[in-house]
């Protein structure tokens, strides 16, 4: 073989597999690897450490999620965090970068990068939200002012490594984030899944187990209490971003500053009476309490419907159908509705009682925590005398939450 041979059949080879040539399922985990590592950074770093403060990262770990960040994503720090901050302040209002509600659930899944790059140019969105993120010579020199520096060489990196297939391997790394955190959380997760909390928004979980986007499937349980460093909320959920800043932790390499506070109740006939310690519960615990309110509106739409079921009349039947409709609705928070849900809630109640009686009693219990002008006694009455017309309202689903409503604890 001549030297030109050589030369050729190593250029070859070197096409087709890289410095590496790793056979395809090899190629499959390591870019499975290097996208989980982009996710870590996305979750750990930016959402919970700096758009929310939940917890500090040691600088070295900081700046190495800076660095793997610029590489994979050419995202700037101070960028995604005031986006991100700005979802919160006016989530699902007019000013939400990427509420499916206001875009349509389609755009927001498939052109969520999109809206990040437009709000991104937003000069007050940064000014106004952008406060606090690292001010550095790295990020202002390089991160920054060369954002699209760090994917240029990640992609000369997959080529060395992986040959031809690493364009590949750097495409998938480029659409990983804008998929699953810009399309698929900003955008499914405030459309289908499963809410633990009662939150002033649409936001659902996703799944109970939030591994493959580093807990962020767990995103009724963020919405509910949004500087909390830790995402699982029930026994069943599990968040590996948590997981991660456990064993950070563990080595000195973060400090837990936030995490969502743990529901306590009294024993069950402990307490005699409403009190302030009841009261700073309900507060501190009321998007749970929502949530089970919600419960028990859907049972009694559901228990409404078994009794009309057998009667074929008419009025019954058109009775029938608006309240299967309702259901479907019930379990929304009162500012997420639309106009159509609210009307057909509105026709609901003036066909059960009881239904009536619960939405009335639940605008009624949200108003212990909206109200920012009345003292801690008159929240305490109005705590008292809520619970007592519950207990004589003639529902016994609404009597024994009533019971359980003076068991939270502070």
């Amino acid at each position: 073989m001549t030297f030109m041979d050589s030369v050729f059949s190593y250029a070859l080879d070197f096409i087709k597999g890289g410095l590496l040539q790793a056979s395809w399922w090899q190629v499959v985990l390591i870019t499975l690897v290097l996208t989980h590592i982009t996710i870590v950074s996305v979750t750990v770093f930016l959402h919970r450490s700096q758009a929310h403060r939940g917890l500090d990262l040691h600088p070295a770990v900081s700046h190495f999620f800076r660095f793997w960040l610029w590489l994979t994503t050419g995202m700037v720090t101070k960028e995604w965090v005031a986006i991100h901050r700005k979802h919160h302040a006016k989530c699902e209002r007019e000013g939400d970068p990427h509420s499916p509600m206001i875009f349509g659930i389609w755009k927001v899944l498939f052109r969520g990068a999109e809206l990040y790059r437009e709000e991104s140019n937003n000069a007050e969105t940064m000014a106004k939200f952008g406060h606090g993120t690292p001010d550095d010579w790295m990020e202002r020199n390089v991160y920054t002012r060369h954002s699209m520096g760090g994917i240029l060489i990640m992609l000369a990196i997959d080529v060395a490594l992986f040959g031809a297939l690493g364009l590949t391997v750097w495409a998938v790394q480029m659409a990983w984030i804008p998929f699953w955190a810009a399309g698929v959380v900003n955008g499914i997760g405030h459309f289908v899944g499963y809410r633990n909390f009662a939150s002033p928004d649409t936001s659902t979980n996703l799944v109970p187990w939030g591994i493959i986007i580093g807990g962020e499937e767990l995103h009724n349980n963020h919405h509910a209490h949004g500087t909390s460093a830790k995402f699982s909320s029930k026994w069943y959920e599990f968040d590996i971003g948590w997981m991660y800043i456990s064993i950070l932790r563990f080595f000195g390499l973060a400090k837990i500053k936030k995490v969502a506070p743990k529901l306590k109740l009294e024993a069950a006939g402990s307490k005699p009476a409403v009190d302030l310690g009841t009261l700073q519960g309900v507060i501190t615990h009321r998007y749970e309490i929502m949530a089970r309110y919600a419960d028990l509106m859907k049972r009694a739409c559901t228990q409404e419907i078994a009794r009309l079921q057998g009667d074929s009349s008419a009025k019954h039947g058109e009775s029938l159908s608006v309240l299967k409709r309702a259901r479907n609705w019930v379990r929304i928070s009162e500012d997420s509705l639309q106009p159509q849900q609210r009307a057909e809630i509105d026709q609901a109640v003036t066909r059960s009682p009881a239904l009536a009686t619960l939405v009335q009693m639940r605008a009624e219990l949200g108003r212990l925590w909206e109200s920012s002008s009345a003292s801690s006694e008159q929240l305490l009455h109005d705590l008292q005398a809520w619970c007592q017309r519950a207990q004589q309202s003639g529902i016994d689903g609404l009597e024994q939450f009533a019971l359980r409503l003076r068991r939270y604890a502070a």
